[in-house]
């Protein structure tokens, strides 16, 4: 049939051809039946033409620093979601001890945009990364202002030369560690002796500005104030000013239309402390542009794959819909560890923010949100005994919530943030024993709450164009990662290779390091073996700590067919 029609499509077209022409030479005939037959047979066939399949579009995205979380994992969500991601050599990206290198991360974004691939869709860049190096180096450099706002500067450019491509720019205010150990050796030497006396004084800054301090405080400010050595203070104070000047620069360009979105992350805060003062000052500075172009949020690691998410709902010309519900007690109302706001503001931020849009109905939601929190409102820590698999209140009424939404045929993705770094044990259990665990849409249990809901909710919306496949591997790695090693294989390590050493997460592994991972790789294919029985692993599970240190890793594996 198919060999009839194109001779007769043949035919028409010669037929035509005598027609129009009316050759009165040799000449004129041949000259025409060369030019027919040589252009019907350079046309590929429907077939040829059905079979190959079209590129994925190319997204640019460089992280704040090479952690797999925000480099490798997020990368892997987007392109199982359909898209090529173009990011820098691992070389230029900083990490623990190399702070990173701004200057040829510029070249290299000006190089790949105006020659290697001039068809990316959006650039979705950290502005940590191009003006200080990475994250750590927003914290630890020691850059001048002129040339720090050089840097920021060059963004403005950057949209002069590229004035078609949507650019989203993503960056911090700088976080206000509670302790030196929780510094884990990401700011200057000082914080480690003197972190827990300057988280608290510009705490109570942060609260004489809000809302006055009482006589007591008020003294305890002035003896905080002789305690800490004035050059310390002044160093850290005056590499905060430099990212504030940044930030508010880059406020103005957002403003200007220079950025589709700029998003600031709050990194690692609490309700009074220096990261919630810089921030609720920033947000007032830019509080006439419309909060999709610019906002800050709580979190900062959970923000690339944020702005990844909204970069491809406006290039698809989408506005995905999302219907939250939270565990009972005090859910919407919880102010998270780590955070300066009620977990509901923070999710309301979250939702403009991807370009998505909440709604108060399931039905009309393209997914659920479903927030685990404890009903008492405290965040407690994965690593901690009451993380033992036992159930506690509200598991079993969030277990059945979650179950009822799926049982409807509602795609449901969890953000598990009853306790921070890491996955609650008895709910993973009993979602696991109702078979839930590869029917949910999307989940995230990570370091910090909000880091947990900011990559379930962006998780969700990309899952919407994943293959069944692709969504199942995304949700395999968080379990392997936020259940499997945060929540358990972690502190079992830890004991091993740290013994009763006083030693936190973020301590230096250096000779440990070989053996701690070897470790690792037992107890997570032990694991997986006990509570991923369902999943058919190859047995080539690798474990590595690309920081020196066991807060993260990096965990790869494989899955047979």
């Amino acid at each position: 049939m198919q060999r009839s029609l194109r001779i007769s499509n043949r035919q028409k077209f010669f037929e035509g051809a005598k027609i129009i022409f009316k050759p009165t030479k040799f000449f004129s005939y041949a000259f025409i039946f060369i030019f027919i037959v040589g252009n019907f047979f350079a046309v590929p066939s429907h077939g040829e033409a059905r079979d190959k399949k079209p590129e994925p579009e190319k997204i640019l995205y460089i992280p704040h620093d090479n952690r797999p979380v925000v480099n490798k994992q997020t990368i892997e969500v987007v392109e199982r979601a359909g898209y090529q991601v173009i990011t820098p050599p691992p070389e230029l990206l900083g990490n623990r001890e190399d702070l990173g290198h701004p200057d040829r991360l510029w070249e290299w974004l000006e190089n790949t945009t105006n020659n290697e691939n001039k068809d990316i869709k959006a650039a979705v860049i950290s502005s940590d990364s191009m003006i200080y190096g990475s994250l750590v180096g927003s914290r630890k450099h020691y850059y001048g202002t002129q040339l720090v706002l050089e840097r920021t500067e060059l963004f403005r450019n950057f949209r002069r030369e590229h004035k078609d491509l949507p650019i989203y720019v993503f960056g911090s205010v700088m976080r206000t560690p509670r302790t030196g150990e929780a510094s884990g050796y990401e700011e200057p030497d000082y914080y480690r002796n003197y972190g827990a006396n300057i988280f608290r004084y510009t705490a109570l800054i942060d609260k004489q500005e809000l809302e006055g301090l009482t006589a007591r405080e008020i003294k305890e400010k002035a003896f905080l104030e002789k305690l800490i050595p004035e050059r310390a203070m002044t160093d850290w104070m005056s590499r905060r000013g430099k990212n504030f000047d940044a930030n508010k620069k880059l406020i103005d360009m957002a403003q200007e239309n220079t950025f589709n979105c700029l998003l600031l992350g709050r990194d690692d805060n609490a309700p009074f402390s220096q990261t919630h003062r810089e921030g609720r000052n920033l947000q007032i500075y830019g509080n006439k542009i419309d909060p999709r172009r610019y906002q800050t949020i709580a979190g900062i690691d959970e923000v690339g794959l944020m702005v990844l998410a909204r970069a491809i709902n406006d290039l698809t010309n989408t506005t995905p819909t999302i219907f939250v519900s939270y565990n009972y007690g005090a859910g919407p109302e919880v102010i998270p560890s780590y955070s300066d706001e009620k977990i509901d503001k923070t999710i309301n931020s979250e939702i403009v923010a991807t370009g998505s849009k909440r709604v108060n109905d399931p039905a009309r939601a393209d997914f659920i949100l479903a927030v685990n929190t404890n009903p008492n409102g405290i965040t407690y820590e994965a690593a901690g005994s009451l993380n033992d698999w036992r159930d506690r209140e509200g598991t079993n009424y969030f277990v059945n919530m979650v179950k009822n939404f799926v049982d409807d045929g509602r795609p449901v993705a969890v953000a598990d943030i009853a306790f921070a770094n890491g996955s609650d044990n008895a709910l993973m259990d009993r979602l696991n024993g109702h078979d839930l665990l590869f029917k949910l849409h999307a989940y995230a249990a990570w370091n910090t709450p909000t880091n947990s809901v900011g990559f379930a909710l962006s998780t969700g919306i990309l899952a919407n164009k994943m293959k069944l496949s692709d969504k199942r591997q995304v949700l395999l790695t968080r379990y392997i990662d936020d259940w499997g090693y945060q929540a358990n294989v972690r502190k079992v390590v830890k004991a091993k290779v740290l013994g009763s050493r006083d030693k936190n997460l973020f301590d230096v592994l250096n000779e440990q390091k070989y053996f701690a991972a070897e470790e690792c790789l037992d107890l997570m294919q032990n694991f997986a073996e006990k509570n991923l029985d369902k999943v058919n692993f190859d047995g080539s599970f690798r474990v590595d700590f690309t920081w020196n240190r066991m807060f993260e890793s990096d965990i790869s594996f494989k899955v047979r067919n």
